[in-house]
């Protein structure tokens, strides 16, 4: 699942689950905080998850967290 996400959404997944708000992250990646929510709405859809904590559970699972 995670191979379906484009370069930016994985960016955006892994600055999500360092714990960075998504304005944090829209003054970090120079784009709108809109653009943010739009980002993590398609990962939560590609990786089969409902919301935030759906995201971080799926990464620990994964092993996609240090």
């Amino acid at each position: 699942k995670v191979g379906e996400l484009s370069e930016r959404e994985k960016e955006i997944f892994r600055l999500i689950c360092e714990e960075y708000s998504l304005k944090e992250i829209s003054q970090k990646l120079n784009i709108s905080e809109k653009t943010i929510h739009s980002h993590k709405a398609n990962i939560q859809a590609k990786l089969g998850v409902r919301n935030t904590v759906g995201m971080i559970k799926f990464a620990y699972e994964n092993g996609l967290l240090i």
